[in-house]
């Protein structure tokens, strides 16, 4: 009996929903005994970690076609090919089409010269027509976005995923209406740059006016959760949502990457830092038990001391809970790999301070949580998320898949205790 694929998924929580509607084509395509490497491309470090996951899976998977996508394999094609690992390397967009799927069943797969099927991701017009119903076991995860439109001087990922392109509200609704019915009791919208959502739709709706639509249309959806957004495009029904929507989870990560001026004019990026503190303490009022996650950036390109200072001091000012830190690292291609570079001990130095800082402000909102109770989506029989997306430890089995209100008895490391 041949094998069913093997899937590996590295990068964003894009990719991994992506992976699971690979794994749907494949399986219909009849595709059996390949590797399937899903690749990021955010920073070198990361393609370097791809390399370094398809050796290891062709060492344990001797004689298995091995294909390449995801970012990675869309920006450098050429370099993934040259790897005699490698048997294929095929693009963000030709990745969710059944087609070629329908090409990649062995023995033709490895008698195959055409080893690299990756097209224009520019010349995309659409988001990919394929949508899964029930990524995650309790929560659910829908693409509402993919694609985006700005060039910050550091990233490579429009490169990989193309200009942005939105899934009509219409077909968003419908699949979770589908998830609802399911039993998912909590639905995450994800998407590249989430807040461009419907730009490129007929009127340019907002993802306020989705947001609003979604809570209003599905009634019995427990919770709603936005992932990733840049806080600068916030439009007005996001805000009265956040003010006005229980339902709407009081948990917003923030694309802020820095906090000097003269950084952030340099990154190409459209705020200030004074717009990500004004941001912030707008929507706090609004809900006051909201808390933020950001990405910060670490040394990059001609940050001084004072820069990075600013940066650090950001993060108190805004009150951010979570920190995901990436210490800069150059991507050919991108304007900031020509600027002046900081040292890399001094990187490094950098983005150890911020994650020391970072679980600090953790730290604070974990003890502020003491003696209170949440509502908590359970994942497991003794793990779940609070409607901050903080995680809890229980110290009995719980129903798994449910909602229940439980005092927070203390904190153990990073998680609350229930």
């Amino acid at each position: 009996m041949t094998a069913a694929p093997i899937f590996a998924t590295l990068g964003c929580r894009l990719n991994a929903y992506e992976t699971e509607a690979m794994k749907e084509l494949a399986a219909a395509a009849g595709v059996e005994g390949a590797v399937v490497v899903n690749t990021c491309a955010v920073t070198a470090e990361a393609v370097r970690k791809a390399k370094q996951e398809i050796r290891r899976l062709a060492r344990e998977n001797p004689g298995a076609p091995l294909i390449v996508t995801g970012c990675a394999a869309q920006t450098e094609p050429e370099t993934f090919a040259a790897m005699p690992e490698v048997t294929r390397v095929i693009g963000n967009t030709e990745k969710m089409q059944a087609e070629t799927w329908a090409g990649l069943k062995a023995p033709d797969l490895i008698g195959s010269t055409e080893r690299i099927q990756v097209d224009d991701i520019m010349s995309v017009k659409e988001t990919a027509g394929h949508l899964i119903d029930g990524f995650g076991r309790h929560r659910a995860y829908v693409q509402v976005q993919n694609g985006c439109d700005h060039r910050c001087t550091f990233c490579i990922i429009p490169y990989g995923r193309g200009n942005s392109r939105s899934v009509p509200a219409g077909v968003v609704i419908d699949q979770i209406r589908r998830l609802v019915d399911k039993g998912f009791l909590e639905v995450v919208l994800t998407g590249v740059d989430l807040t461009s959502w419907g730009g490129d739709l007929p009127g340019a709706p907002r993802l306020g006016d989705l947001v609003m639509r979604i809570l209003r249309l599905i009634p019995d959806l427990p919770r709603l959760r936005i992932s990733s957004i840049d806080s600068i495009e916030a439009d007005e029904n996001l805000m009265l949502a956040i003010a006005t929507e229980p339902r709407l989870m009081p948990h917003l990560h923030l694309s802020l990457q820095a906090g000097d001026d003269m950084i952030l004019k340099r990154m190409k990026r459209r705020h200030l830092r004074d717009d990500a503190i004004r941001f912030c303490e707008e929507a706090r009022k609004l809900r006051p038990d909201l808390i933020f996650g950001a990405d910060i950036i670490a040394g990059f390109p001609t940050e001084t001391d004072a820069m990075f200072e600013n940066s650090l001091k950001l993060v108190t000012d805004c009150g951010l809970t979570f920190l995901h830190v990436f210490p800069y690292s150059p991507r050919k291609g991108t304007p900031a790999a020509r600027m002046p570079q900081v040292r890399g001990p001094i990187i490094r130095e950098r983005a150890a301070e911020l994650r020391r800082l970072g679980a600090e402000q953790l730290q604070r909102h974990l003890v502020a949580q003491d003696g209170q109770t949440h509502r908590i989506l359970t994942e497991s029989p003794r793990m779940g998320r609070t409607e901050q997306f903080t995680e809890v430890i229980f110290a009995s089995d719980q129903p798994e898949g449910q909602i229940v209100s439980r005092s927070i008895a203390g904190h153990l490391g990073h998680t609350l205790l229930a």
